[in-house]
């Protein structure tokens, strides 16, 4: 049973009773992640994220960890794009320990200097495993140079200049700043009441105000991006070529995303799609290759990795266009878009098996729609989709001219660079 309640100070709690479960899966949202930040203050959010698990008023970093292992939960957060989330899974028994908790570390943080520079070394080395990562790497990549300047085209992590400059007084400034109860949303999933979480929740939260500055910094971030188009190599020396090629997708609350899902999976979303089929299983020309999409608020972006050899990229490339075109002309059968349909209702379904899932699901549904997108009508929407849908969004959007292609690896060659370029 899907239920909502605004706290009298902005904060919207949403929930999912599910009764027949034993656990519970608490969320603390706040809209705002990276592109959310100044060019100087980028990683400050994902920075935060750290630093709330370091240690409250009450509780050492230590203790926090340690009264959430002694009843087997888990206690974890992340930042993105436009969000950061704090959130706890226990049993349901357990679930004013995680309220605790939570509310604790979101209001009572100390931000202790030394925990800090603890805590910015392991930032740092976060981001040279990312960058030692290249199958990984060439996303991040690949995201600045589709979003040019927008800050949504920005590491979530930072750049080191950025890490390395922050000090307390900014994380304590900009915490103040963007943590306001109208841009914060409880969700949870599980075996609880709602009217109960509701006044816990108006008893720990309810008397945050929302404070009456604005919030410059945000201008910036709320614009519409701009995407780029083009060839952009990355020279590092690999032993292999990874690829991202990427155009203009749609966002979160466009009409046409249920096309959008079935031509993402249809293009690369498993071991029967066009891709995987063509690149992997024909050819043997990659190990990895898959399509991908990111849907923001305003905009969003439909992609295609792959990881083949400096030899093999400008095929990979080419075959990758030759399987766009394809589709946008309009060669997909009834028995693919059938199959395709059933894997994402499958895929769905399978996934929000869990109450950590489920209470992802409701808080995104909040964030994007301001209400409750049912199962029902998700699988309904995606059942509907026709062939027409899909042969006409993928001729809206792919337009080789106006893709972006990231390439990372050994580029020395100019010839082969300029090979990229001209097939692309």
């Amino acid at each position: 049973m899907f239920a909502k309640t605004v706290l009298d100070n902005g904060i919207r709690v949403v929930s999912n009773e599910m009764h027949d479960h034993r656990s519970v899966s608490l969320g603390i949202w706040v809209e705002n992640g990276s592109r959310h930040e100044s060019a100087p203050q980028n990683g400050i959010s994902h920075f935060i994220e750290h630093l709330l698990f370091k240690g409250t008023e009450r509780r050492s970093a230590a203790q926090i960890a340690e009264e959430m292992d002694a009843v087997g939960g888990v206690l974890n957060a992340f930042t993105s794009k436009e969000q950061t989330c704090y959130y706890a899974k226990v049993l349901d028994e357990n679930l004013p320990l995680a309220i605790d908790l939570l509310t604790d570390i979101f209001l009572h943080s100390s931000f202790d200097a030394d925990e800090i520079e603890r805590e910015r070394s392991v930032i740092l080395q976060e981001m040279s495993q990312s960058e030692d990562t290249p199958d990984d790497y060439v996303h991040d990549l690949f995201s600045l140079d589709f979003f040019k300047d927008h800050p949504i085209g920005r590491p979530i992590c930072g750049r080191q200049e950025t890490v390395n400059r922050f000090q307390r007084s900014d994380f304590v400034d900009f915490f103040k700043t963007r943590y306001r109860p109208s841009r914060v949303i409880v969700a949870a999933a599980g075996n609880f009441r709602h009217d109960h979480l509701v006044a816990e929740m108006t008893t720990r939260l309810g008397m945050v105000g929302d404070g009456s500055e604005p919030i410059a910094a945000l201008l910036d971030g709320e614009r519409k991006p701009t995407m780029a188009s083009g060839v952009y190599p990355h020279s590092k020396e690999l032993e292999q070529a990874h690829l991202c090629l990427g155009m203009a997708g749609v966002a979160q609350a466009d009409p046409r995303r249920y096309p959008a899902y079935v031509l993402n999976t249809l293009l690369g979303g498993g071991m029967s799609s066009r891709l995987f089929q063509e690149i992997r299983e024909k050819r043997g020309k990659a190990y990895s290759v898959y399509s991908f999409s990111s849907s923001y608020k305003d905009v969003g972006y439909l992609g295609v990795y792959a990881g083949t050899s400096i030899e093999s990229a400008e095929e990979v490339v080419d075959l990758v266009v030759k399987e766009l075109r394809k589709l946008a002309a309009g060669e997909i059968t009834d028995e693919e878009l059938v199959r395709t349909r059933g894997q994402l209702v499958g895929g769905m379904m399978l996934g929000l098996e869990s109450t950590d899932s489920w209470m992802s699901h409701i808080a995104r549904n909040e964030i994007y729609f301001g209400k409750t997108v049912t199962t029902e009508e998700i699988c309904q929407r995606i059942r509907a989709v026709s062939r027409d849908d899909v042969i006409q969004l993928a001729d809206s959007l792919f337009h080789p001219e106006e893709m972006t292609l990231t390439l990372l690896g050994d580029f020395a060659d100019d010839f082969k660079l300029k090979s990229l370029a001209s097939s692309h």
